[in-house]
């Protein structure tokens, strides 16, 4: 008899809550300055504005605006933070990696598994996919004094998959060979 006269109290103050919640819900704000949006001001009350296409102060606007297309970079003996610029055209190796939009090369890091595992992805590869993959996998022999590697080739997609995290060594040898 007492857990069935629980169950109705809980019910009845569950109840007594949902009307509580519904009521503030559908009364309006008392100390909002929200005005809705069914309340229309008539027009005579806006200021006289004057549309003017093609202003003079126009040009002060635009500078402000993000460019449409990234510019492509000036040519310099050397760059400050190390980049450098496209320069071959993998001709010679049968293979070529495209810069990304903004100028980078396109070698990422991927964590899976809350960061256990990590895959160096090199994307945007054009040609001989699998040349490029012997001449990475190589380098990342090197760089792990001569423990294999395991690596994944996607043919479709343009992309190779490195076992582990070799970004900036897949990245220095890329823009050593002129990628």
């Amino acid at each position: 008899m007492a857990a069935s006269a629980k169950l109705m109290v809980t019910s009845l103050l569950q109840h007594r809550l949902t009307q509580l919640t519904r009521s503030l819900h559908t009364q309006p704000a008392l100390l909002s300055n929200f005005r809705s949006s069914r309340e229309v001001q008539p027009l005579d009350q806006y200021p006289e504005v004057e549309v003017v296409h093609n202003p003079p102060e126009w040009k002060f606007v635009e500078r402000l605006l993000p460019p449409t297309t990234v510019p492509q970079p000036v040519a310099k003996a050397a760059y400050p933070s190390g980049w450098k610029p496209q320069a071959s055209d993998g001709t010679t190796d049968g293979y070529f990696v495209a810069r990304t939009k903004n100028h980078m090369v396109p070698v990422y890091l991927h964590t899976r598994f809350r960061g256990q595992r990590r895959l160096t992805v090199v994307r945007r590869v054009q040609g001989d996919i699998w040349a490029l993959e012997r001449d990475l996998r190589a380098v990342v022999e090197r760089a792990r004094n001569g423990k294999l590697c395991a690596t994944r080739v996607n043919e479709l997609s343009g992309q190779i998959h490195i076992h582990g995290d070799y970004v900036d060594v897949l990245r220095e040898h890329l823009k050593a060979k002129g990628f």
